[in-house]
């Protein structure tokens, strides 16, 4: 039997420009589609990043195409990021955008104000001044959380485009040297305070037409997520997230399509890749170091990254002397690493980064063996037959091949 897109979900969370509408005119098919999913008694958000407008306003505008919104289904950034500040428990907060956004804040139970905020939600509009940001800024500095509305440059306009609100986020970011949390799409907020009060237990769609944003933001929430658009996009590698699961020109294809859901990898989609370096360092009983490592609490090979103007050799000689307190030889390479359900990490600060690692059979040259405490919780040598069993599940693979002594590895 054939599964229809319409008839596999539950909730359907539709992006707005570009899916419902463009401009001042809905799509064709989107209002029939949209009512036809209302008729079959399914879950329905509506989702925008712009950060401006009240979900009242939304809702009406959908209303005046025909679409029986109300505004319990619209999601706009500025709503997400006042849900979020509401299931933090955060009490006042600074805003730095439209009357929309502190209008959505209020409704949320906090207050608007610019005397020691316990949180700073940076959006954007037309009145937003420099003054908006040196006081942002200043919040931030003075310990106020730093919340985005959304991470979107700039948005089109007919006179061109236009700074958008992750324009000003940057701004206010570059000038506090502080990261802030970002609610709007790709990032997976957005989603999961999109699907707050519908049937969890039920799968839910993302229905988009950017897959930069929709999409991927989609598959990083693990959602099912379907393009709108003519032809479907070329990605560069069969694992990209911003490849959608189904493609339709317009919303009558939820009716016509079928679409094979998303199956979430075990590794989170990574913002940047970069080089490491991996040292198999063997004493003269043929032993291998390993630290045990303070942020995961298990033992591993010493590694790191490559810094800018350094080579290799010099890196992978730098992390095992910092990390341990020895000198080392480096003798010679033994494996590129990269596949990224071993090699992407998630970091406390939010951070995600897939590391293509080259890693060295290395001899010790000299110095004192002593964990470094920030980096190590201890650190020894181990018989290669014996390694202990909490150990980073890729370093096995990448001892033996070094022991192997063959042919350079690269997986």
């Amino acid at each position: 039997m054939v599964i229809m897109i319409a008839d596999r979900f539950e909730t359907f969370l539709f992006d707005l420009d570009g899916v419902i509408y463009l401009g001042d005119e809905a799509l064709p098919h989107a209002v029939d589609g949209v009512n036809r999913l209302y008729e079959q008694e399914k879950q329905i958000r509506f989702l925008t990043n712009d950060p401006r407008p009240t979900r009242e306003a939304v809702a009406s505008r959908l209303r005046e195409l025909g679409i029986r919104a109300g505004k319990e289904e619209i999601v706009t950034a500025a709503w997400a990021a006042s849900a979020h500040l509401r299931r933090k428990e955060v009490a006042t907060a600074a805003a730095v955008g439209s009357e929309g956004l502190r209008t959505e804040l209020r409704q949320q139970g906090i207050t608007v104000t610019n005397e020691s905020p316990d949180a700073v939600v940076v959006g954007a509009d037309e009145q937003t001044t420099y003054a908006d940001i040196r006081r942002a800024t200043r919040h931030i500095d003075q310990g106020a959380q730093f919340i985005g509305t959304n991470p979107d440059g700039a948005f089109p306009t007919p006179d061109g485009p236009a700074p958008g609100a992750g324009a000003i986020v940057r701004a206010v970011e570059t000038a506090t040297g502080t990261s802030p949390t970002i609610v709007g799409k790709p990032e997976p907020l957005m989603f999961e305070v999109a699907l707050e009060g519908t049937s969890v237990d039920q799968d839910a769609v993302v229905i988009g037409d950017n897959p930069a944003t929709d999409i991927l933001g989609a598959h990083r929430a693990g959602l099912t997520g379907v393009l709108v658009a003519d032809e479907a996009p070329v990605a560069a590698s069969a694992r990209d997230f911003t490849h959608p699961d189904a493609v339709i020109r317009s919303l009558a294809g939820l009716f016509s399509h079928t679409v094979t859901p998303w199956d979430n990898p075990q590794y989170s989609w990574p913002e940047d890749i970069r080089p490491g370096v991996g040292a198999v360092v063997l004493n003269g009983s043929d032993e291998v170091l390993l630290l045990k490592r303070a942020d995961r609490g298990q033992w591993a090979l010493p590694t790191g990254t490559v810094e800018r103007g350094e080579a290799v050799s010099e890196a992978i000689s730098r992390e095992v002397r910092e990390e341990t307190g020895l000198q080392i030889t480096v003798d010679r390479l033994t494996g590129v690493y990269s596949h990224p359900k071993q090699q992407v990490f998630s970091y406390p600060s939010g951070e995600t980064v897939h590391f293509v690692t080259n890693c060295f059979s290395c001899s010790v040259d000299g110095g004192t063996l002593e964990a470094d405490q920030d980096e190590a919780l201890d650190v020894g040598f181990f018989d290669t037959d014996r390694l202990p069993s909490e150990i980073l599940p890729m370093h096995p693979r990448w001892i033996a091949d070094a022991v192997e002594d063959t042919n350079v590895t690269i997986a």
